[in-house]
């Protein structure tokens, strides 16, 4: 939807963040800075559609989200899901968002390539445009192959030019942006925590005393995991 005056530039970022970790971060930032975002929204999901349960619960989430951008200008938490509650499914977040913030705020939700090769396995996948632009972050190397249908998709909705559209148009859009993403996971720092092992400099320090003093993802023998 193209409009003349659009107020802010708005990204979503979601994920189930079981721990939030630095690429996370990164990655939001990083997408700030080259889009010319206003502010990334991290948004955790209550329920996941297409993984399994978190092993945090919907609040610790979010607290350690909370700390992880306490003090920066252009990431924040956005509840919304939790505050739904059952299943996240996207497009209703997003329509849940559109309505709040009204037509003249560009959104963008962010995807990893992997997540955007499976997307015709979302809820009403085909509406998205509808409320936002898609912004998909690539790497160097192997990438999955979508299917004949996504590929068309894609092609008829790519934006040529980032920068105009993201200035003259509020959704609509799949823009392709390649981020060189930090190679940390939720899973990797849940594996060392479980192993009593550190994970530190993997995310921030605030979020792993947290991790800590709420014994979240412990050892197995029930210690408090490396100090260091």
């Amino acid at each position: 939807m193209a409009l003349s005056q659009l107020r802010r530039r708005i990204g979503l970022l979601g994920g189930t963040f079981d721990p939030v970790h630095n690429g996370h971060l990164r990655t939001a930032q990083e997408v700030a800075e080259r889009l010319g975002l206003d502010q990334v929204r991290l948004v955790p999901v209550y329920t996941p559609a297409l993984r399994a349960q978190p092993g945090a619960t919907p609040a610790q989430r979010a607290e350690m989200l909370r700390i992880a951008v306490e003090g920066s200008r252009r990431l924040a938490v956005d509840d919304t899901e939790l505050k739904r509650g059952g299943v996240s499914y996207s497009i209703d977040t997003l329509r849940e968002l559109r309505a709040g913030i009204g037509e003249r705020d560009c959104l963008c939700l962010v995807l990893g390539e992997d997540a955007f090769a499976t997307i015709e396995r979302w809820k009403e996948w085909l509406r998205l445009l509808d409320y936002a632009h898609i912004v998909v972050l690539t790497r160097p190397g192997d990438t999955p192959a979508p299917s004949a249908t996504l590929e068309a998709w894609t092609v008829r909705h790519l934006a040529q030019d980032p920068q105009a559209t993201l200035a003259q148009e509020s959704r609509g859009r799949i823009l392709h942006l390649q981020l060189t993403q930090l190679a940390i996971s939720s899973t990797q720092v849940r594996a060392l925590l479980a192993a009593g092992r550190s994970p530190r400099f993997l995310l921030p320090d605030g979020v792993l005393d947290y991790i800590r003093n709420n014994r979240i993802y412990a050892p197995a023998s029930g210690g408090t995991g490396a100090e260091a």
